[in-house]
């Protein structure tokens, strides 16, 4: 597994051509590889790979606008391709899907985006949050739903344990019951300050990160292992994904 990082964390600093550029290299000198691509400024995407390239960084996913998706398929496939990109993310259903009644018209609308995005040859990635562990009966969630109308070659899934956890459901749990799918993980621990749940760099928290790698690498379905913090509390956030990097790098992972 691969350890990249998601340019979530830094999105206040990749708006402008010069301040992605600087935090591409950024990333590099920290010693990631790989990148995940969310939250950016509006470059060309024939710019985005140069500039990558040049870092020697791998833009191995992206989160993409859900509805370019679903409406302008053929266009976000080709901007994949210049960005030697297969994995293409949603890093949340549209507000309007977010509800026991619309999960269903999610799966259906996006099953004919999904094949022709499989039949390309890439594969559409599900990003969770917590939402979708609510109830749809007594022995189905949202995700669940999500995933018997969608099956594995048509939409993988980016896990992040942070919202599992955060879900109540137990995260080797699910990664083994949703092992097919989950070709990335997205790593941020989970700490409490001040009586308050919080994110936090990976392994400064208390989410089992040395049992949850050990599972992904003995499965051998997960390719990146996707560093994001959401908020870094006032934290310089390229500190914060360098010292989940040195975590990793520690782990055995890099």
């Amino acid at each position: 597994m691969k350890v990249g990082a998601q340019t979530y964390t830094i999105r206040e600093y990749t708006q402008t051509e010069a301040d992605f550029s600087a935090s591409m290299k950024e990333l590099a000198d920290i010693g990631y590889h790989t990148v995940q691509l969310s939250a950016i400024g509006r470059f060309p995407v024939k710019w985005i790979r140069e500039v990558c390239d040049r870092h020697h960084l791998q833009i191995v996913l992206t989160h993409t606008d859900p509805d370019r998706i679903l409406y302008d398929t053929e266009a976000v496939i080709h901007e994949h391709d210049i960005m030697g990109c297969d994995y293409i993310g949603i890093g949340m259903m549209p507000p309007r899907y977010r509800n026991l009644q619309m999960v269903g018209q999610f799966v259906l609308d996006y099953l004919e985006p999904a094949q022709r995005i499989r039949d390309a040859g890439k594969l559409i990635m599900y990003h969770n949050h917590a939402l979708e562990w609510e109830r749809v009966n007594k022995d189905d969630t949202m995700l669940d739903m999500m995933m018997k109308g969608l099956p594995c070659d048509l939409m993988g899934l980016t896990l992040d344990g942070y919202w599992v956890q955060a879900a109540g459901a137990d995260v080797c749990d699910t990664i083994l019951k949703l092992a097919d799918r989950i070709h990335c993980f997205h790593l941020k621990d989970m700490a409490v300050k001040d009586n308050a749940q919080r994110m936090a760099v990976v392994g400064e928290g208390n989410l089992p990160f040395p049992k949850i790698l050990d599972l992904l690498n003995k499965l051998g379905v997960c390719k990146y292992l996707l560093v994001e913090q959401d908020d870094c509390y006032g934290e310089d956030p390229f500190d914060c994904l360098g010292r989940s990097f040195d975590y990793l790098v520690k782990e055995g992972y890099s």
